[in-house]
Parts: C-alpha cells; structure tokens; sequence
C-alpha cells in the first residue's frame, strides 16, 4: 500500500494539484467518482459475474479508491490502520450467531 501512496504522491506533486487536495474538494471527487461508478448500473439489472464494460467499471473503481487514499493521506491517517479498526468494528457489529 505505501508504493502506491508513495505513487499517488508524486503524481499529485509534479501537476502542483496539492493545492486543490483539500478534505473537501477529496469527499466531492470520491462522490463524483463514486456516482460516475452507478452510471453503468443505471437501467441495468446486471446480476452475473461478466460485467458489461467491465475494464471501465475496474477504472471507475480506481478512480474512488485512489480518492479516498488521498483523502486518508491527507489526513495523516494509515489506510491498513483505518481499514482494520473498520473491519474490527463491523465484526462486533454483526457478530456470527
């Protein structure tokens, strides 16, 4: 996970976007991502494993997951941390009877 934190943070560095990087401008890019990923659901019952444009679904999936590591970074938070206290907590929420 840190190459590819240490990969999203140059790439942000040599277009001077750090600028833009706010918490803010982070949660509305992951929306508009996160949205242009229902696009191709829209209208469409797809219920089996062969997605129709599956590579540009893959990319839309991409395109949140690196906003909200960038948004994680931001905040100086550790991804595998964040993801493990989640995990943890969602384990003593829905506990196995």
């Amino acid at each position: 996970m840190e190459k590819i934190i240490k990969k999203l943070e140059e790439f942000v560095a040599a277009r001077d976007w750090e600028q833009f990087h706010t918490p803010k401008n982070l949660a509305i890019s992951i929306a508009i991502e996160a949205a242009e990923l229902l696009e191709h659901f829209q209208w469409n019952d797809v219920q089996f494993r062969e997605l129709p444009d599956r590579e540009a679904i893959e990319e839309e999936v991409a395109d949140v997951m690196i906003y909200c590591l960038l948004f994680l970074n931001y905040m100086g938070s550790s991804v595998e941390e964040v993801l493990m206290n989640k995990i943890q907590k969602n384990e003593k929420k829905y506990e196995v009877s």
